[in-house]
């Protein structure tokens, strides 16, 4: 029993001995193909990925990889065209024949097309991203000279710093594709490990050409961003410091113009107080602003011209030429001298323009470096000349050498002469109509004779002045048709027609209600019956 027991044992164990020599064999061959496919799905996997990857640097649109893409086609279009050349030589040097003629023609034209495209390219050169590792220009370093350029100074900088950053910008971008490079040569390293095939080795080799490539610029970029950093930072330092001298420079100038204003505040305050009359105060205080403004104009040439003499020079030969093709303007400005030096027209004066026939009275309004400006009012001129009056007259300034003009108010005189003629017969009482004509223009003219006396006083010490009769005169005159009364009266320069259209109806008045004097005009009389006897005196009651 004993023993049976041990055989069966015994055959157990030989039996699970044959099966395990059995088994294995299929295990193996169960795990070697297991292992097979672990490496074809990594490789698929590695694949996809690869061209996942390919895909987004397709989308992407880079810069970068379009210059290296171009650099690429141009190596290989001049490549192609080194060939084409080759080729064409060869058949050039063969027989001729119909088939080698024709891939000739052909290969001539495959050759210009070539030729068109490599300049097209040809800006790629030598290296792939010649352009884009080459910093926008900025332009000149501005110089600061004057506070207008301050806002050129700065846009400069900004313009600075605004390229600065779009070079970083290209920077990260070419680290990004430096990144995905990297990432797409180990994806085809892990390929080449699993189950590579010739052409993943071609893309390898290009992938790892082409990061070196990408590597080199990017060494390149950021050398050359230090270096533009640093040509940013000097000359910002530069900028900044002219600013602050120009700043520094205009507030000097401009203390030195507020305190040349404020003095000509204060003499035109003086000049107030002291000069009574309007019109030489405007004069006066339009002299104060021309003075303190020609100083001003003088400061800041001196100031922002850095070549005074040269400056000189230049306005010299300028003002020739201009003082011939500008004659009437400079006559203008030297006759606007003229008035001021010499006073003969001031602001608020009543005056007479004589030009070529036409004739202004009016009253000066201003008196500027190129003209006279006149308001025309109503006068004996304008109702028997012009038909026209209210109007603004601008007289050049260089009228005063070529022209008529006569100042009515001229230093103080607020008077002129003024005359009324009227015609009687020669058989009127001519020394009666003198008398009542003298007696009506004292009465009207007694207040303006006053003035005119006192004011050709006061001319005396500029003026030789032989007669200072102010009283009205009367002229009688031999005429044709009778014996014309002159009446001459002073009236106030101003309002002449006021006074003459009341002395003349006072005149007609006067000379109507007297029986021997006769006011004459042109007439025809028919007698159809006798004689109507003369005017007789009115009788006298005892």
């Amino acid at each position: 029993m004993r023993h049976s027991t041990l055989l069966g044992q015994v055959l157990s164990l030989l039996f699970l001995v044959t099966f395990s020599l059995l088994a294995d064999p299929v295990q193996e061959v169960v795990a070697i193909d297991t292992a097979e496919l672990a490496r074809q799905a990594a490789s698929e996997e590695s694949r996809s990925e690869l061209q996942k990857l390919q895909k987004e640097l397709v989308k992407e649109n880079n810069i970068w990889l379009k210059s290296y893409d171009s650099y690429m086609a141009y190596r290989e279009t001049r490549k192609s065209l080194i060939e084409v050349k080759d080729r064409i030589n060869d058949l050039q040097n063969q027989s001729s024949s119909v088939e080698r003629k024709l891939e000739l023609e052909g290969l001539q034209a495959k050759e210009k097309i070539l030729t068109e495209q490599i300049d097209l390219l040809r800006a790629q050169g030598t290296s792939p991203f010649v352009l884009l590792l080459k910093p926008d220009e900025a332009g000149e370093l501005p110089t600061i000279t004057n506070p207008f350029e301050i806002v050129m100074g700065i846009s400069y900088i900004k313009r600075l710093s605004s390229q600065y950053q779009d070079y970083l910008v290209r920077k990260e971008d070419l680290q990004e594709i430096i990144s995905n490079l990297e990432h797409q040569i180990s994806l085809y390293e892990k390929i080449a490990t699993l189950s590579p095939t010739d052409d993943d080795r071609e893309q390898l080799a290009s992938a790892k050409v082409k990061i070196e490539k990408f590597k080199l610029a990017l060494d390149t970029l950021t050398m050359t961003a230090n270096v533009y950093e640093k040509r940013i930072e000097s000359s910002e330092a530069k900028i900044n410091k002219e600013i602050k001298d120009q700043i520094y420079k205009f507030s000097k100038i401009f203390v030195l113009v507020v305190i040349l204003l404020l003095i000509s505040f204060l003499i035109k305050r003086a000049v107030k107080r002291y000069v009574v009359d309007n019109e030489r105060f405007y004069m006066v205080n339009k002299v104060i602003t021309l003075i303190s403004v020609t100083i001003i104009a003088l400061i800041l040439i001196f100031s922002y011209i850095d070549n005074v003499g040269y400056f000189a020079t230049v306005l010299g030969f300028a003002s020739a030429g201009l003082a011939i093709a500008m004659r009437d303007w400079f006559m203008s400005l030297f006759g606007w001298v003229v008035i001021f030096a010499g006073g003969s027209i001031h602001v608020g004066d009543r005056i007479r323009v004589e030009k070529d026939g036409m004739i202004y009275v009016g009253d000066v309004l201003d008196i500027s470096l190129q003209r006279i400006t006149l308001l025309e009012d109503i006068t004996l001129t304008t109702i028997e000349h012009n038909r026209r009056a209210g109007r603004i007259i601008f007289v050049p300034n260089n009228y005063i050498f070529t022209s008529m003009i006569a100042n009515y108010t001229h230093a103080s005189l607020k008077t002129v002469w003024d005359g009324i003629d009227i015609m009687i017969t020669f058989d009127s009482n001519h020394k009666k109509a003198t008398h009542l004509a003298k007696e009506i223009c004292r009465k009207y003219s007694k207040g303006y004779t006053d003035i005119t006396r006192k004011q050709l006083h006061k001319l005396r010490d500029h003026y030789s002045l032989k007669t200072m009769n102010v009283e009205p005169r009367i002229f009688t005159f031999i005429e044709s048709n009778g014996i014309k009364v002159s009446s001459w009266y002073l009236t106030n320069a101003y309002a002449t027609l006021t006074l003459r259209s009341t002395i003349s109806a006072d005149i007609v008045d006067a000379f109507n209600a007297e029986y021997d004097i006769t006011i004459a005009y042109p007439t025809q009389t028919f007698y159809t019956s006798p004689i109507v006897p003369k005017k007789q005196p009115p009788e006298v009651s005892e």
